[in-house]
């Protein structure tokens, strides 16, 4: 089991990386194309929306619901009970999705109203701002359809994962990110405003994911004609375990959301910088903390149905070590490394236009938002934890809690430092909420932190602040803001070099080795 799961994680992390690099060439495109601009707000608020949605019901609640389900049903019942139900659930899913697509893009300017509430109020009162809100409703009709195709991707994607075919879902991503450069490259001429390019961009790829899916769903045998099952066994209990996870789950989203509504109120640039800088801290989290939460809600399902319960709680504690071996030195390189970073990927073109320093902005958002990196990773891992034993209501609570948290933290620090401190907030309600994760799982007896991870927390911890300070160190002895791009390549490759190799050094001299390592990876370890 814990072999499997740990090249699994690793087959799913490798995927993810390829889908993560072209989505930072596709942000580059994109801060190329359109900076910090108005015309930028608009685009990542128009895209952001059916995003949120998509995690919300198709990755977020709907595939916590799903996969427990679908798991129990593959171990208990068979592959013909299976393949019904998969073809009840699309049916069922892909009816009430279309509605809801239909209504999005009819909608849409009351959409935009209800999120850009800052800019509906400039243009009703005629204000600066107005053309925002009439170009956010425009590109919303483009974005929205895009949550019906990944809607059923997800689907697709969590059926391939309890068969452990993981590499399919985890690449499919990808095909998004060359669609959006594509259409950015090609077609951006062809409009007055080039976020109507990249929009058309975001529908292609929504398409083009849903038909690269079907191949492997025949292949495996899984491929059926949707049917509409509401009154189905299966399918009713994958809707009582979808209500509550609504919240649970995609907590984050919803206090993404509530920032970008906050930050329409904000100076231009706001949502952008939160943007890009949500976008790098996407980047170690995507590859790590959702990578492995990728793998291991199938296997806690599995372990839950066949109640066991020993190994339940071993799986669990291997990817909570695992997300604080690879996360805590991510969050502390991202806080010393970032100005660089945006340098070499966004700080070209219309990224450079106007007065404010968008380098330095963006970076000040990174290192706040990764305050709560290693939190948004544990509760990808620690979420499961619920969800593989069917118990979506706890979860809620929890999230529910962390909402208002959030809500007051923005209240709290958005009036005195703006962006930064909606981007504080949601790391705060981050940290509160993987604490009250791990507090309900202690309490309930279904997973103790162990003593062997406990103590190579902090190695791990040391490791990461030596190797934060060499980094910064060796950075502040160069004057890289005036040097071409390809020399701050050349730097910016020296000194991720540098940490990996700080980073090991360190661990090695305290005593881990490669099989420690290793171990930390496995179960069996334990």
């Amino acid at each position: 089991m814990a072999k499997g799961l740990f090249r699994s994680g690793m087959i799913v992390s490798a995927m993810t990386m390829i889908s993560r690099i072209l989505g930072l060439v596709r942000d580059a495109v994109v801060a190329n194309l359109l900076g910090a601009s108005a015309a930028a707000d608009v685009f990542l608020f128009a895209n952001r929306i059916p995003n949120f949605l998509r995690r919300l019901f198709a990755e977020g609640a709907f595939a916590q619901a799903f996969v427990p389900v679908l798991s129990e049903i593959k171990e208990q019942q068979g592959d013909d009970k299976v393949r019904l139900f998969v073809a009840q659930a699309a049916g069922t899913l892909g009816s009430i999705l279309l509605i809801v697509t239909l209504f999005g893009v009819i909608a849409s300017p009351v959409i935009a109203a209800l999120f850009g509430t800052g800019w509906f109020i400039d243009w009703w009162q005629g204000g600066e701002n107005a053309e925002k809100f009439v170009l956010a409703s425009a590109l919303l009709k483009l974005t929205f359809p895009y949550l019906f195709f990944v809607s059923l991707v997800a689907l697709s994607g969590a059926v391939m994962n309890v068969y452990n075919r993981f590499a399919v879902a985890a690449f499919t991503p990808v095909l998004l990110n060359i669609s959006i450069i594509s259409c950015a490259v090609l077609l951006h001429d062809k409009f007055s405003v080039g976020a109507y390019a990249l929009a058309i961009g975001v529908f292609v790829g929504g398409l083009v994911q849903l038909l690269f899916q079907l191949p492997f769903l025949y292949r495996a045998r899984m491929l059926s004609r949707p049917k509409w099952g509401w009154q189905d066994e299966n399918v009713k209990k994958v809707r009582k375990l979808m209500l509550p996870a609504l919240f649970g789950v995609s907590i984050s989203q919803i206090n993404l959301l509530l920032d970008t509504m906050i930050a329409s109120m904000l100076m231009t640039g706001s949502i952008a910088w939160l943007y890009y800088s949500d976008r790098l801290i996407e980047f170690p989290l995507g590859l790590f903390g959702i990578g492995i939460a990728t793998v291991i809600l199938p296997a806690l399902s599995k372990l839950h149905s066949t109640k066991s319960t020993k190994d339940f709680q071993l799986t669990l504690d291997w990817g909570v070590r695992f997300v604080i071996f690879l996360g805590l030195p991510a969050m502390f390189g991202l806080m010393v490394i970032s100005p660089l970073i945006i340098t070499v990927l966004f700080d070209h073109g219309a990224f450079q236009d106007g007065e404010i320093d968008h380098v330095k902005a963006v970076s000040y958002g990174v290192m706040a938002y990764s305050v709560g990196l290693v939190s948004f990773m544990l509760i990808k891992v620690l979420a499961p934890g619920f969800y593989s034993r069917q118990d979506t209501k706890t979860p809620v609570k929890i999230g529910i809690k962390t909402l208002v948290l959030n809500m007051v933290f923005n209240i709290m620090l958005a009036p005195f430092i703006g962006y930064l401190g909606l981007a504080l907030a949601t790391a705060m309600s981050a940290s509160c909420n993987a604490y009250l994760l791990y507090h309900q799982l202690r309490k309930e007896g279904v997973y103790q932190f162990s003593a062997m991870s406990l103590g190579f927390t902090f190695k791990c911890l040391f490791s990461s602040l030596l190797m934060a300070a060499s980094v910064w160190y060796v950075g502040q002895q160069f004057a890289w803001k005036a040097w071409h791009f390809t020399e701050q390549v050349l730097l910016l490759s020296g000194l991720l070099v540098l940490a990996v190799f700080v980073y090991f050094a360190a661990l090695f001299i305290l005593g881990v080795r490669l099989n420690t390592i290793k171990s930390v990876a496995t179960t069996e370890s334990n």
